[in-house]
């Protein structure tokens, strides 16, 4: 004995309720939607270090990864803190003169050579150099 004219969203006496399916299928969407959204906030200072290729990336990687499984939120913020800042690269500047060094090692006159025989003995300045020498004592 139902009214012949009820509204949409009422489901009918026999058939399937259409807007529980509409809305599952938006609740479904919804969060894939907000899931795919965390993510990429979750990995945004992992991206952030790779495209500017910080070389701690590695080392906001693992933070990434720690915050993520412990849901400790200080680590990402670490992370992000990591990627936004450029630390100076001491290594590329030590290595240099680590080579300049040993270079002037293997070539310093007066050295022993590894057949036990002394090396070349320091040469004396010549011409313009010897002119421009002075003795201050």
């Amino acid at each position: 004995m139902a009214p012949h004219h009820l509204p949409f969203y009422l489901a009918p006496g026999s058939g399937t309720d259409t807007l529980m399916v509409v809305m599952g299928v938006f609740l479904i969407g919804v969060i894939l939607w907000v899931g795919t959204l965390y993510w990429k906030l979750h990995s945004l200072p992992e991206r952030m270090a790779h495209k500017s290729q910080k070389l701690q990336f590695e080392f906001v990687a693992v933070l990434g990864l720690i915050s993520l499984f412990t849901h400790m939120h200080i680590f990402w913020v670490a992370g992000l803190l990591l990627a936004l800042i450029d630390l100076p690269d001491f290594g590329t500047p030590l290595r240099s003169i680590a080579d300049s060094v040993e270079k002037i090692a293997d070539t310093t006159p007066g050295e022993v050579s590894e057949d036990g025989q002394p090396g070349p003995p320091p040469s004396q300045p010549t011409g313009p150099a010897k002119e421009r020498e002075h003795n201050h004592v």
